[in-house]
Order: C-alpha cells, then sequence, then structure tokens
C-alpha cells in the first residue's frame, strides 16, 4: 500500500477541469486517424468491464467453498466446494488475466494517439509565424509536446481502465453484497472508499504545496547544469569550474531539502491510507462476524465480504499518486490543445496560388511595418530591383534593414503598402510555393548535426551526388570536401561546429545553389568572417547570384559595393540610392560609413567591381552546355 514515486520534473500550472480533458481525450479516440482502432478499443474496455466483474465474483465462489466445508454433512459438499475454488481460480485469474491481454490489444491504440497528438502540435507549431518562435522558449516547448503526448496515455490508462472500472467495481460490489448478505455491508464499503478518497485527496494537494518548493529547486538544478555545460569553454576561460560547482551543489542541497519533506508528507499519506483502510476492514468483519455469530451468515460469506472489500480497495493504493498525476495531465493535454489552437499571424488566404516566378522581380510600394514594441521598424519603403540584377541594403544597426529580407520571405505581411515579386503580391500566393523560389544565405549558417552531404541537401532533397558536389564545386567548398576522409560523409557536429565559420558560409552558399532559386538572399553572409576567408566566400557568393535576382543586406560595405543599386537606411526609411560610386561622390552617410570601415581596414579604399560587370547566366547543375 503506497503511492508512486514522485516525478522531480512536475509543473505546477493553473487548474483545468477534468471534463474538459476527457472532452479533448475522447475527441481524439474519436477522429478520423483513430477509427481503424474502435473496434480494438471496443474490446479493451469490454474486457476492463469482464475483469471488474471477475474481481467481484470471486470472492463470492470462495465463500461458497468454505460454507461447504463447514457444512460437510451434506453427500455432496466435497464437490460443492471443490467446484467452487476452482470456478473462485479461475475468476481471480481471470480477473487479472483479462486486462493483461486488455493491455497488450491497447499498446498500438496508446502509441498511435500519442504519435497523432505529438505529430499533430509537431506539425502545427511548424506553421506558426516567426514572431511565434522568437518568443517561445524552444525547450519549454518540446516538453509541451512531449508531456502533453505522454498526457494521452495516462488518461486512458487511469481514467478509462483504472479510476473509472473501479467506481464500477464498487457499485458492483456494493450490490452484490447488498443483495447477497445485507444492506450494512455496502454501505461500510461505500463510507470507506469515501473516507479513503477525501483522506487522499485533502493530503495531496497539501502535498502539492510542497512539491512545488521542490520543483522550483529541481529546475533551478537542473538549470545550472546545463547553463554550465553549455557554456564550458566560458567557464573555463574564466577559471570558474569551482563556482559553478558550488552554485549547482546550493541548488542540490535545495532540492534535498525540499525532497526530504516531500517524502515524509509521502510516507503520512501512506500511513493515513493504511489506517484507513484497515478501519474499514474490521467495520466489515466484525459486522459480518456479528451476522454470522446470530446464524444470519456463514463463515464462507465473511471471508467473502472481506475479499470483495480488499479486492475493491487494491486498485485505490495508488490513488493519491494517480490524483496529482491526473490534475497534471489535464493541464498538459489542454497546453497542447492551445497550442494546437494558435493561429500563424501570418496565414495563406483561402483563395491564395502558387507563385510563379518566371523572372525574380522585387517591387516594394510604400511598405509599412512595426516589430512588436517598436513605432516603425519599416516606413514607407518604396523601390524596385529587376530581374537577373544585384541590389544591396546597408544602414545602421536597426535602420529595417532585415525586415526588408523578412518581408520578401513573407515571414511577416506589412501593415501598410504591399510587396510584389513578378507582379504577386505576396499576400495572394502560398507562402510554401513563394519560399520555394527563393534562396537564403544568411549571417549564421545554421547546419544539422548529420553530413555534410545531408546540409546542402536540405535545400533539394532529390538532388544527386553528382549535383551536391557540382554545388559544392561552385560554392569553392571542393578542395576542402576532397581532404577529409570521409567526403560527404564527415559529420559537422551540433550546429556545424566542426567547420570553421568561412566553411559553414559556403556550405550555405551551396545549399543555396543546390536549390537553383530564382531569387537569392544575402543577410549578413560575411559580416562575422575574417578579411581573408570573406574573400573567399565573397568569390563563392558571386558565383551563387550569376543571373539571378540578388538581394543583400551587409554591415561590411565591401559585400556589396559592386551591387547594380545599392539602398542606404536609416530609422526604417530609405535615405540614398546609387551605385557605389555615385553614392561616395554624394558624400552621405554611405560615404562615411565606407571610410570608417577603410580606416578600419575592413574594405579596401578602390573602387570595386560592379555586379553588372561580371553578371551572367547562372550555370546549370552538371557542367555547361
Amino acid at each position: 500500500m503506497t503511492d508512486a514515486p514522485d516525478d522531480p520534473h512536475a509543473e505546477t500550472a493553473p487548474s483545468v477541469g477534468l471534463a474538459s480533458a476527457f472532452g479533448r481525450l475522447l475527441s481524439l479516440l474519436a477522429s478520423p486517424e483513430m477509427a481503424r482502432w474502435r473496434p480494438r478499443m471496443a474490446l479493451a474496455l469490454a474486457l476492463t468491464v469482464l475483469a471488474k466483474g471477475f474481481a467481484v465474483a470471486a470472492p463470492v465462489f470462495f465463500g461458497e467453498g468454505v460454507n461447504a466445508i463447514t457444512n460437510r454433512a451434506a453427500d455432496t459438499a466435497i464437490w460443492v466446494f471443490i467446484t467452487a475454488f476452482v470456478v473462485y481460480a479461475a475468476a481471480r485469474f481471470l480477473s487479472v488475466g483479462a486486462p493483461q491481454l486488455r493491455d497488450a490489444l491497447f499498446a498500438p491504440v496508446s502509441q498511435d494517439v500519442q504519435r497523432l497528438v505529438a505529430v499533430r502540435a509537431f506539425g502545427h507549431v511548424q506553421r506558426l509565424s516567426l514572431n511565434y518562435h522568437q518568443t517561445k522558449r524552444t525547450g519549454a516547448l518540446n516538453r509541451i509536446i512531449d508531456r502533453g503526448a505522454r498526457a494521452v496515455d495516462f488518461l486512458l490508462r487511469f481514467l478509462v481502465f483504472n479510476i473509472g472500472p473501479t467506481i464500477f467495481e464498487l457499485m458492483l460490489a456494493a450490490g452484490v453484497m447488498g443483495v447477497a448478505y445485507g444492506w450494512e455491508f455496502p454501505v461500510i464499503a461505500i463510507v470507506t472508499v469515501a473516507a479513503y478518497a477525501l483522506s487522499t485527496f485533502s493530503v495531496t494537494e497539501w502535498r502539492v504545496k510542497l512539491r512545488r518548493v521542490m520543483n522550483d529547486a529541481d529546475n533551478e538544478a537542473n538549470a545550472r547544469a546545463v547553463d554550465a555545460l553549455i557554456n564550458f569553454e566560458t567557464v573555463k576561460a574564466f577559471a570558474a569550474e569551482a563556482r559553478e560547482t558550488e552554485r549547482y551543489n546550493g541548488a542540490l542541497q535545495r532540492y534535498a531539502d525540499a525532497a526530504s519533506k516531500s517524502q515524509s508528507s509521502l510516507a503520512f499519506l501512506n500511513g493515513l491510507q493504511a489506517l484507513v483502510m484497515n478501519l474499514g476492514l474490521l467495520a466489515m468483519a466484525l459486522v459480518a462476524g456479528w451476522k454470522a455469530w446470530n446464524g444470519q451468515l456463514q463463515a464462507g460469506d465473511v471471508a467473502a465480504v472481506t475479499l470483495i472489500l480488499m479486492n475493491v480497495y487494491q486498485p485505490l493504493n495508488i490513488l493519491g499518486w494517480a490524483y496529482r498525476e491526473i490534475k497534471q495531465a489535464t493541464v498538459d493535454l489542454e497546453r497542447v490543445f492551445q497550442t494546437l489552437s494558435l493561429k500563424p499571424d501570418v496565414a495563406d488566404a483561402d483563395d491564395a496560388v502558387d507563385a510563379d516566378i518566371p523572372r525574380g522581380e522585387i517591387r516594394f510600394e510604400n511598405v509599412q511595418f512595426a516589430h512588436e514594441g517598436r513605432d516603425r521598424s519599416v516606413d514607407g519603403v518604396s523601390f524596385d530591383i529587376p530581374a537577373g540584377s544585384f541590389v544591396g541594403v546597408c544602414g545602421p544597426s536597426g535602420a529595417g534593414k532585415s525586415t526588408l529580407l523578412k518581408l520578401v520571405f513573407r515571414f511577416y505581411d506589412p501593415s501598410g503598402g504591399a510587396v510584389l515579386v513578378d507582379g504577386q503580391d505576396l499576400r495572394s500566393i502560398r507562402q510554401d510555393s513563394l519560399r520555394a523560389a527563393l534562396g537564403l544565405v544568411p549571417q549564421d549558417v545554421v547546419l544539422f548535426n548529420d553530413t555534410l552531404r545531408a546540409n546542402i541537401l536540405y535545400s533539394a532533397p532529390d538532388a544527386s551526388d553528382e549535383a551536391v558536389m557540382e554545388a559544392a564545386e561552385r560554392a569553392r567548398l571542393g578542395d576542402f570536401i576532397r581532404l577529409l576522409a570521409h567526403g560527404l560523409d564527415t559529420q559537422v557536429g551540433e550546429r556545424g561546429l566542426k567547420l570553421s565559420g568561412g566553411e559553414k558560409q559556403r556550405v550555405g552558399v551551396a545549399r543555396a545553389i543546390l536549390k537553383d532559386p530564382k531569387i537569392l538572399v544575402l543577410d549578413e553572409a560575411t559580416s562575422a568572417l575574417d578579411s581573408e576567408t570573406e574573400r573567399e566566400v565573397q568569390a563563392a557568393l558571386k558565383e551563387a547570384a550569376k543571373g539571378r535576382t540578388t538581394l543583400a543586406v551587409a554591415h561590411r560595405l565591401s559585400t556589396i559595393a559592386g551591387a547594380d543599386k545599392i539602398l542606404v537606411m536609416e530609422d526604417g526609411k530609405i535615405v540614398e540610392t546609387g551605385t557605389h560610386d555615385a553614392l561616395i561622390a554624394r558624400q552621405g552617410l554611405y560615404a562615411t560609413m565606407w571610410k570608417r570601415q577603410a580606416e578600419a581596414g575592413e574594405v579596401q579604399s578602390n573602387t570595386p567591381v560592379r555586379q553588372s560587370e561580371y553578371s551572367e547566366p547562372p550555370l546549370p547543375l552538371g557542367g555547361e552546355d
């Protein structure tokens, strides 16, 4: 008679109605995806009810066997008690065996409904807008999905196959005892179970408060450990190993103190449960014994009513743990459905069509946009990017440069004006078809913990190895790959940490080349590189930009100095437009920025080659004709 171990990772959350969670659960089971499992679900429920029937019947047969022994004067008594005990053993076996068969039958249903919840939530979150992902903690989001999926299994097993059937068993047992042995016994059973449940719930509520302290300490200890391990280089650089260890020790000490109090409260709960249970059994035995003493019952009947009550008690042993976990599971399931109810900030219109982008011309028409918490990020911006041209965007930090790129990808919708590609308003076309025509090389190329091949293939999963290698060659990555022992099968590590900054950028360029987009977007693609690496990456970027419409945002002006047109932004507005030469001659903001970078050695002071002087149609993957 013990409560189950505490979950050290349980979270405190607002209370959610059990009826609401159960309704959510039924809606999942009734979904079209679960239709194939309905016969199995019905059979599992029937086995559960059948098992409870056998559980109540078994003690009755045991009592009849005992009565037959005490009445052995009858000639047939021996066969009666043997038959009664055989039936008792069979019924008891079936009361235990039927749930085992039910669990085996229900296992694929449980796994499938968990998969369904997790996939629905994961897919929905993937479709939510950029703004959601920028404000949501990834770890917390992953936890919501994971715990929500597990909550489905928990609620199914404990509500449908434990708590619900136990209540059914109690009602069935009360009916059998009332009819066969007297009204006193169902009253004792119901009162005892009610007292057991009431004491368990009240103490569990008190224990939840203790667990909040324990959970906070546990979260702090885990956060300390993860933070220190992720930032191990900083810890070592500042010789802070002992300091971090002591902080971790302090958090664990607070957890240990809180956990000991929680364990003590668990012992108190178990003791209280045992007291209530045994008082109920004592009352049942005394009443049955009194009635047997007065000839109203036989000795076997005393054994039967006692065994019936013990059978009802058995699934209640974990009631305190189950009650707390059911409450948590209802919250976890509700959180998943709250996530599923979120609507993307940027959604396709009902009549949205696939993008038709044969040329790649971009136009901004008096575009207005403001990030949350800002007055204005982009303020009345208008410009044209002719198909096949290279346009650069520069300006001070916070001027709105990267926002322009996000508007082109339709990560955001403008609050005023319109962004058009080949004459189509981006709000009228499907987002996935738009992004299929766009290629991106960001400032920090994000690589998956996989092979070089897999990371380059991410933009075009069906491409051949020859196409991958061709893209790598054009991204100035071929020599590097040939020097690797495993070539394209080389693992790049977590976030590509096994590669240098320049190598990661060139993988990003190869990925963009392999995609063969109509429009190439460069977002600070060389700002984090040293001058030597920048030259190598710039050569790869020039290759990638050949013959494509290219929009490049740059802090380091040498990246865009050869552009056909440069847009200079400040405070969300375009304040200067022109070629590099024209902007230098103007002696405005661009010239000031160029002079500052030239003095710092970040750019060469000589006049750069214009993009149009090296622009030509992109080479098809697989070589020239």
